[in-house]
């Protein structure tokens, strides 16, 4: 996540344009390190959250509002005392640090005017809410720092305010080509590190966007860099400085299918086969990719029991029909044993008595074959032991027959299950999966008295010609997808030879373009268990020919012709309908 230094620039830009001279009518501290401004501008009221949470510290303006408790912490009741009704006067960034300044005129009791500093230090576990004078002594924070916490800064009433300097870096806004060559390309590091560790606010994201604009190996060591290699890395650097200090920013997030995978203030051009959605101000990035950020962590961690299931069963299954196979192997001589008990019975009548072995033609195939006997028994007692042989493997070849399918199936069923554990994106999706496995046994149903309402639904999408696009997000939906929902002349499409969704397209009765049966290939290849391979070959065909076998697993189906289609797993440009 590149909150650095630039996204505070784009934050710093956009605060100036919405809330600047702006009066905060509200404050409240939801939580205990996160403060939610109401402020009243010319553009009408808007609010402002800043979080100083370790794990995610925050600043965006949202409209959004969140409860507080029923009684103000005492950082709250301080601020609406001192700035309650203030005006915001400035909003600056010192040094390109992660680090926003907000300076805010009030009148005290007296009625004088007097001016307030309230500094955002937005750095991980060490960031703060810290309020200062006009003469930035601290007032109060959001968190205290002791000298038994940090022996760089304290942070305590009575104490003043400064920036402390752990590490020696430059400001990129002020930096020279001298300057660059002497820091950047003196150190004895990788190219990608010696930029983010020289500069204040610059990311590794950044670093290696910037090394990636330039043709550049991020993890290039600084002294292999020709001349022409380095100015060219200087001109991308300078010309990326210019756009923030000019304030042409372009917020984005780069999306891996659903799942946000980076954000950042400038294009990020490193990521060439992901999605980049652009968004017209940061904070709307930010809220944006923190909350779907949250909802994927949140289903992977509630859904980590279901696939740790899933996974053990799966293991046992597959070792438990490695072994059926090789059983199944071993049953392949039977056939041998009967002709041997056929041959003793036809050829045996002129043994001698005792006789160790049998050669006779083998009139199946007209070959030569000598057949082994135990001395101790009689022809017929030998044809017997051979027919018994027989006989056992058969039962066995039946037996394993039916096992090795059984085992297959079930396999085949909980790499669906898991596959549907892929693409869930609610609780509610969630819910239907655990329905599933209880239904087979594999988790215990728990019984709360009330029948639970699914709330789950299919994907949908809306091909570029206005067809609808149905998507099942488990087994349970596949199969009301295509044997309830789809008629006859609609189109089914599915990733070949392995689990994933069933794809509905909706005809209405019409002629489909070629594109719908691109784009609907591709959401067939995206949600299937092929989804990180470059290509994925899709079978497809008219829902009527899809059969679903009497007995049969949820989303098992069979057919017997179709068309085949190679689909790239990628849907960047498809629309995802709301319903």
């Amino acid at each position: 996540m590149a909150f650095d230094g630039i996204v505070i620039a784009n934050l710093i830009k956009e605060l100036k344009e919405t809330i600047l001279n702006g009066r905060i009518s509200k404050i409240a501290q939801p939580e205990h390190d996160e403060l939610l401004l109401t402020i009243k501008g010319n553009s009408g009221q808007i609010r402002l959250a800043l979080s100083a949470s370790a794990s995610l510290p925050l600043i965006y303006l949202t409209k959004e509002n969140k409860p507080s408790p029923m009684t103000a912490p005492n950082f709250c009741m301080l601020l609406r005392k001192h700035i309650a009704n203030g005006r915001i006067t400035d909003i600056c960034q010192p040094q390109m640090e992660r680090i926003i300044q907000f300076k805010i005129e009030h009148l005290n009791e007296l009625g004088d005017l007097c001016q307030k500093q309230l500094m955002i230090e937005l750095m991980g576990k060490h960031s703060n809410i810290i309020f200062c004078d006009e003469n930035y002594k601290i007032i109060d924070s959001i968190k205290h720092i002791s000298a038994q916490v940090s022996s760089v800064r304290e942070v305590l009433p009575g104490r003043t305010y400064f920036i402390p300097k752990t590490q020696e870096k430059c400001n990129p806004l002020e930096t020279s080509q001298e300057e660059f060559y002497q820091k950047v390309f003196s150190k004895p590091q990788s190219l990608q590190k010696s930029i983010y560790t020289t500069y204040t606010g610059v990311s590794p994201v950044i670093a290696s966007e910037l090394c990636f604009r330039a043709g550049l190996e991020g993890d290039r060591p600084c002294s292999a860099l020709s001349q022409e290699q380095k100015l060219h890395l200087f001109h991308h650097f300078s010309w990326m400085m210019e756009d923030v200090r000019k304030g042409r920013f372009c917020p984005n997030i780069i999306k891996n299918g659903k799942e946000p995978v980076e954000f950042a203030a400038v294009a990020l051009t490193q990521y060439g086969d992901l999605t980049v959605n652009e968004y017209p101000d940061i904070s709307k990035v930010l809220e944006t990719y923190y909350a779907d950020k949250n909802a994927y962590t949140r289903i992977r961690q509630k859904s980590a029991d279901l696939r740790k299931i899933i996974s053990t069963i799966l293991e046992r299954n597959r070792k438990k029909y490695d072994l059926q196979l090789k059983q199944l192997k071993d049953t392949e001589k039977r056939e041998k044993y009967k002709v041997y008990g056929e041959l003793i019975n036809t050829y045996g009548y002129n043994l001698e008595e005792g006789a160790r072995q049998l050669t006779a033609e083998n009139y199946y195939n007209g070959e030569m074959i000598t057949i082994p006997l135990d001395p101790q028994l009689t022809p017929q007692e030998n044809a017997k032991k051979y027919f018994d042989k027989y006989n056992k493997l058969k039962r066995t070849f039946e037996a394993l027959t039916d096992l090795t399918r059984e085992t297959h199936e079930e396999t085949e069923h909980l790499e669906s299950i898991s596959t549907s554990l892929d693409i869930a994106v609610s609780e509610e999706d969630l819910t239907q999966i655990k329905e599933e496995l209880a239904q087979y046994g594999y988790i215990r149903k728990k019984h709360t008295g009330k029948k639970e309402k699914i709330k789950s639904r299919p994907f949908h999408y809306l091909s570029s010609d206005g067809f609808h696009i149905y998507i099942g997000k488990n087994n349970f939906q596949n199969d009301d997808l295509t044997f309830k929902f789809a008629v006859g002349n609609d189109w089914w499409f599915h990733a070949k030879g392995m689990p994933g969704s069933h794809v509905i397209v909706k005809t209405n009765g019409e002629e489909l373009p070629d594109r719908v049966f691109e784009e609907a290939g591709r959401l067939a290849a995206y949600y299937s268990k092929g989804r990180e391979n470059d290509k994925v070959e899709i079978d497809y065909l008219e829902k009527k020919h899809v059969k679903k076998p009497n007995g049969s697993k949820p989303g098992f189906v069979v057919y017997y012709t179709n068309y085949s289609l190679v689909a790239s797993p990628d849907i960047s440009g498809l629309k995802l309908l709301s319903d």
